[in-house]
C-alpha cells in the first residue's frame, strides 16, 4: 500500500511505513508544505497501530539540503510563518511519537535535514553521507533542541565543535562520535532489517513506554527514573505481553503482540 502527497510519499511494508522526502530535484529541500507534509505522515503513521516502525529516507541524491533557499531569501516575513508552522510540527516530532523512527542517509543532510536525520530513534548512513550543520555559517542559531539533542548524543565537547564550527561531518567521523550507525555499503537495507527485526520480535507496548523512558531520562535523577521504571514494571508484570512472550519461546515462534495499549504516545 502506498499513499502520496505532494512531495512526501507514505509505502507500507507489512508492518513498517517508509517515508520519503521527494523533491530529489532540489535535494529534498523543505518547503513549508512540505515539512506541513512530513509532519502529517509522521503523525498518520504513528496513529496507525499496523504500524510497528517507521523508516524515514530521501529521494534521489542526498536526504535533505535543509530548508529551502529560496524561502530562506524571502525575508523576515516569510521564515517567522514557516516557523509558526514548525511550532505546531516541529521537525522533531519523530522522538514524540510512540513508535521507533528510523532515518537513512545517503549524501547530504544539512541545515534542517541535519534535524531531521538525528532526531530518530536510530539513524543509518551511507560511505558518501554528509552531515553539515551549517546554522552559524548562514548567521542562524543552533535550530529545533539540536543543541540539546547532541548533547546528550555525542557529550560536550563534541556538540561544541559540531554546532559552533558549522562544518562538515563525514559518514565515519559520525559513527565514530555515536552519531549514526553505519557507514553501511546501502544503508536502507540495513536499515529495514534493523526495523524488521523490531516489528516482528518487539512488543509495541513496551516500545511506546521505553521511548517515553528515554525522552524523561535527561531530565530525571537516578533515583527518578528507578521509581519510575519499577512502578512501569509492576503495570508490564500483568499486562498480555509477557504470558505470549513466553509462551511463544516455549513453542519456537515468533510472539503475537497485540497492538500497542491505548493512551500511549
Amino acid at each position: 500500500m502506498a499513499l502520496e502527497s505532494g512531495d512526501i510519499a507514505v509505502e507500507h511494508r507489512g508492518a513498517i511505513a517508509i517515508v520519503t522526502l521527494q523533491r530529489p530535484d532540489k535535494l529534498n529541500a523543505i518547503t513549508p508544505a512540505m515539512g506541513r507534509g512530513y509532519a502529517a505522515a509522521l503523525r498518520q503513521c504513528g496513529a496507525d497501530p499496523d504500524v510497528r516502525v517507521i523508516v524515514v529516507r530521501g529521494a534521489g541524491a542526498g536526504f535533505c539540503s535543509g530548508a529551502d533557499l529560496a524561502m530562506l531569501a524571502q525575508g523576515p516575513d516569510a521564515l517567522e510563518g514557516f516557523l509558526a508552522d514548525q511550532r505546531r510540527d516541529s521537525p522533531t516530532l519523530a522522538l514524540d511519537l510512540p513508535v521507533p523512527v528510523v532515518t537513512v542517509v545517503h549524501g547530504a543532510a544539512a541545515g534542517l535535514g541535519f534535524v531531521i536525520a538525528l532526531a530518530s530513534d536510530m539513524c543509518f548512513a551511507g560511505p558518501g553521507a554528509r552531515f553539515i550543520p551549517a546554522f552559524p555559517r548562514l548567521g542562524l542559531i543552533a535550530e529545533y533542541s539540536i543543541a540539546w539533542l547532541l548533547l546528550q548524543r555525542v557529550g560536550s565537547l563534541r556538540t561544541h565543535d559540531i554546532l559552533l564550527s558549522g562544518r562538515e561531518i563525514d559518514a565515519t567521523t559520525a559513527a565514530d562520535w555515536g552519531m549514526v550507525d553505519g557507514p553501511h555499503d546501502d544503508p536502507l537495507t540495513a536499515a529495514l532489517a534493523w526495523a524488521e527485526m523490531v516489528a516482528q520480535s518487539c512488543s509495541p507496548t513496551s516500545l511506546a513506554t521505553i521511548k517515553s523512558q528515554i525522552s524523561r531520562a535527561a531530565t530525571q535523577t537516578r533515583e527518578q527514573a528507578l521509581q519510575e521504571s519499577l512502578d512501569l514494571m509492576t503495570e508490564s508484570f500483568r499486562g498480555a505481553d509477557l504470558p505470549e512472550a513466553l509462551l511463544a519461546r516455549v513453542e519456537g515462534r515468533p510472539p503475537a503482540f497485540p497492538p500497542r495499549s491505548p493512551g500511549l504516545r
